[in-house]
């Protein structure tokens, strides 16, 4: 076929037996299969060296996807003024420098070149899964860092070199747990949580949600052919495959009666990664539904059509949220704390992944300010408030920024303060896809980092002794 190109190497599966496979042999087999030497550079130095062929694929899929979704999604522009930003991350740094509170061992942000890369774990599953939940039974957190209040902060775990550190130095030196929501659902989803939350007797939600491909969607089953040897999806993103390429798939497998040949299967398997494609007939694949990734994530069905929004919106919002059975799990300590329910501070909220995992647990949501600048996600977060008879008090925020101390003194004198600060930053200069400008927390966007920082600081400070 002129359509794809053979590559002749060895299989995959030796090179992932072979454990004494250096890393220019990787690269070339990365690069035999189709990949850039880019690519391939960039998902050994992210992954680690001794990531699987499988792992390093599914980083270069998924950072593929990303990057094709900046053809559908311009950079959005918010009505806000903001500076440049060496100069805002200039301001946040005296802000720092400026607090008391705060040592200056806390208060130093460090991004040089030479600080060391955080090694993440594999299996990446933090301080325990369902399955695995005594994997750290126990850890010791600074006497300034010990709740309440509690925080909860996400991020993507795949950040540039020496993010991770930075982060958990300004979030009292905590130790980031890193987890894979693959041990918890049916797609991959790496993200690392820095947190101050008891890491004893967790639960998951019930009932627990499909773990692979074939229970999430079993009318698969009949379609999906042998040499697709998915039982996992790759981490959901912001946008679909277009129906021009399935068509183009369709067509490349009925050219043969039998089990295409081996650059087709390929192809195929290749695409079907990097869109999270389905078999939904014989020689037919489809993009996942809205209401599919809304299952796959955690959320109720419909939930983010609840904003009255069109597809793409859906997706987008769907692909920049919580997953929301791995939060439940590590929130789940808050219910025999809080009984009678929790005052939430949430930051970044998105289509309020985190109120959804607290309301599932059974925890009351007493009062919640939700920050959150996109109208659309703002409006799905309130109909699904309305749609599930909250009794709490909603309050929407729309620019961080623009929630300084005096605001965060009223709500917490109104309210009677804070139980949970929770929030994940923007990750569109940290995410490996590198969509925008890959700059780390001095980037324009996920320097809002620091607001996060800041707003806890202030909670803290301003919440009595306990």
């Amino acid at each position: 076929m002129e359509d794809f190109s053979d590559f002749d190497s060895l299989s995959e599966t030796e090179e992932i037996a072979n454990p004494d496979s250096d890393e220019e042999s990787r690269l070339l087999f990365l690069t035999k299969m189709g990949y850039t030497e880019e690519e391939a550079s960039a998902a050994i130095e992210r992954c680690g060296p001794d990531s699987t062929i499988a792992e390093l694929t599914d980083f270069i899929c998924a950072a593929q996807m990303a990057k094709a979704a900046d053809s559908l999604f311009p950079i959005e522009v918010y009505p806000r003024p903001k500076p440049s930003s060496n100069d805002e991350l200039k301001l946040k740094k005296r802000q720092f420098d400026n607090n008391p509170w705060k040592s200056k061992k806390q208060m130093r942000l460090e991004m040089s070149e030479d600080d060391e890369a955080l090694h993440l774990p594999n299996p990446m599953i933090g301080f325990g899964i369902p399955t695995d939940p005594c994997h750290v039974t126990n850890r010791i957190l600074t006497e300034s860092a010990i709740g309440p209040p509690y925080f909860y902060y996400e991020n993507v775990a795949l950040a540039p070199k020496g993010v991770w550190n930075t982060i958990s130095r300004f979030l009292y030196d905590i130790q980031p747990e890193f987890v894979d929501s693959l041990y918890f659902c049916a797609s991959a989803r790496k993200r690392g949580y820095v947190h101050n939350l008891p890491i004893e007797n967790r639960f998951p939600l019930v009932p627990l949600p499909p773990h692979t491909i074939k229970e999430a969607f079993p009318l698969t089953r009949k379609w999906w052919p042998s040499w697709d040897s998915r039982t996992k999806l790759n981490c959901l993103q912001t946008c679909i495959a277009s129906a021009k390429l399935t068509d183009r798939i369709r067509k490349a497998l009925e050219l043969h009666d039998g089990d295409p040949p081996e650059s087709v299967q390929k192809y195929v398997i290749d695409q079907c990664k990097k869109w999270n494609l389905v078999w939904v007939g014989r020689n037919k694949v489809a993009p996942l539904e809205p209401d599919e990734v809304e299952m796959l994530l955690g959320f109720p069905k419909n939930h983010t059509r609840g904003g009255g929004i069109s597809r793409t919106d859906r997706y987008k919002s769907l692909g920049n949220s919580f997953q929301v059975d791995t939060v439940a799990y590590h929130l789940s300590v808050l219910k025999e704390i809080y009984p009678q329910g929790v005052n939430v501070l949430s930051l970044f909220s998105g289509i309020g992944g985190a109120e959804v995992a607290l309301h599932r647990l059974g925890i009351p949501l007493k009062n919640v300010v939700s920050v959150e600048i996109s109208e659309v996600n703002r409006n799905i977060l309130s109909s699904w408030w309305e749609q599930t008879n909250q009794k709490g008090k909603l309050l929407h925020i729309e620019d961080i920024q623009q929630l300084e101390d005096n605001k965060i003194e009223q709500l917490m004198s109104h309210f009677g303060g804070f139980d949970l600060i929770v929030g994940g930053s923007p990750c569109n200069n940290l995410a490996g896809s590198n969509r925008y400008h890959r700059d780390g927390l001095e980037g324009k966007d996920s320097a809002l980092f620091f607001d996060y920082v800041r707003i806890l600081d202030s909670v803290k400070r301003l919440s009595p002794v306990r």
